[in-house]
């Protein structure tokens, strides 16, 4: 799977392949306390660390496995607003649907829009026959989006030293 494969459109969305002038507004949205309280980071996270983390994980994942977590942006405003998208465990043999969105986009049902394009380019172009995702058991919001893409809680588990629900979607016989 190339990366042009990685650009989905939706009614609201565009949602393609980090950029790295994406750097600077992904570090901007992690300063909000309130976009980091439920991402596990334990905190404010610095700039080289952002970036060795889009440079290595998201590109590094786009190389091995063909896909990874994807920018997102409101169409006609042509600026990063958050990301979301697939991401394969290495630890788990299981890949994650994961967002994160700048709080001013919240309430707006853009994770459940990205979600939903995410779990569709899983199961349709990539073939996944299952996908998890991982949430801090406090995040209400976050399972709530979880909820209507139809993930299941399935159990908690320990990860990064932090109790985390982990939520499963298995694909349909006949999708």
């Amino acid at each position: 799977m190339t990366n042009s494969n990685l650009f989905i459109e939706t009614e609201r969305l565009l949602i393609r392949p980090f950029k790295m002038e994406d750097i600077e507004p992904s570090y901007t949205m992690n300063l909000d306390a309130e976009v980091s309280k439920y991402t596990g980071d334990g905190g404010i996270v610095s700039k080289k660390e952002i970036e060795r983390r889009i440079v290595e994980n998201v590109f590094g994942d786009y190389e091995k496995y063909g896909f990874g977590r994807l920018a997102v942006e409101l169409k006609g405003e042509n600026k990063f607003i958050g990301f979301t998208g697939l991401k394969y465990l290495d630890d788990m043999d299981e890949v994650d649907l994961g967002y994160r969105f700048m709080k001013e986009y919240w309430g707006k049902g853009i994770a459940t829009e990205s979600g939903k394009a995410c779990v569709d380019l899983g199961f349709n172009k990539l073939e996944l026959k299952k996908m998890i995702a991982m949430v801090l058991p406090e995040n209400t919001g976050s399972i709530h989006v979880l909820e209507k893409l139809n993930f299941k809680y399935e159990k908690e588990i320990i990860e990064d030293n932090q109790l985390a629900k982990v939520y499963t979607l298995i694909k349909e016989k006949n999708t």
